[in-house]
């Protein structure tokens, strides 16, 4: 689970990216973060990761306050930020390993993890080979890869599917459905709004800092009392914004 409680970000000290949010991601849902560029999305994970402070608020991961108590607070989740461009220098089992490492991840554990997660998405063929040399797809595979090596309970993928291909996504989304129905946590952003309305339990639209909808995809379509896709849903409502 996910608490974030009235919590800010403001640049330049006047333009606020984020505006007294509040907002529960609970366990067992998969969990869609919606929105315009700019409007507030990466910032906001940024903040429950722990890369960027918030002037107020709290927010806590399974309980554990990113501010009081970050490492403890980042054990709890795996992160996958917007671009898989890092570590480029590192063949893609250094970076596993690295990531293994610094979560504390045993050797006869770590194994089998990555054995099984480089089969999963097609990749044992490629761990040995350097980042630098991988396409786009396959960097993201690998940062997926080493941000679910510690079991994470809670997973924070920012954009996950992009550049990933047709079938690399398929596992993705089959696995992001198997993790919520163990009871777990999955909080994603995507500008891809047929996906979401796929495979989302929940949804948070967000616009220039401000939640304008939270909830299912029943409630969102009872509240406009259509049945129009999503993305009209979307379109409507941050225009109006």
């Amino acid at each position: 689970m996910i608490e974030i409680n009235n919590v800010s970000k403001s640049y330049n000290g006047t333009t606020k990216a984020v505006d007294s949010l509040n907002l529960t991601i609970p366990d067992g849902v998969i969990f869609g973060f919606l929105g315009p560029n700019g409007a507030g999305k990466s910032t906001t994970i940024k903040m429950i990761t722990g890369v960027l402070n918030p002037e107020g608020g709290d927010i806590k991961i399974n309980g554990v306050s990113i501010k009081d108590k970050p490492l403890e607070a980042k054990k709890q989740f795996g992160y996958v930020p917007d671009s898989p461009d890092m570590f480029l220098r590192l063949k893609g089992l250094e970076y596993l390993n690295f990531m293994a490492d610094i979560y504390d991840v045993s050797k006869e554990v770590r194994k089998e993890r990555i054995e099984g997660l480089a089969k999963r998405f097609e990749m044992s063929d490629a761990i040995g080979d350097k980042i630098q040399s991988y396409s786009h797809g396959m960097r993201q595979k690998i940062v997926l890869m080493g941000a679910l090596i510690h079991d994470p309970s809670v997973w924070i993928l920012d954009e996950p599917l992009t550049g990933l291909d047709p079938k690399a996504s398929y596992i993705l989304k089959e696995m992001m459905r198997e993790h919520v129905d163990s009871g777990k946590t999955v909080f994603f952003s995507t500008h891809v709004l047929e996906v979401a309305e796929k495979i989302c339990d929940r949804v948070a639209i967000i616009n220039k800092g401000n939640i304008l909808f939270c909830g299912t995809l029943e409630e969102i379509r009872e509240h406009f009392k259509t049945n129009e896709s999503l993305e009209k849903m979307f379109l409507e409502l941050t225009e109006n914004e």
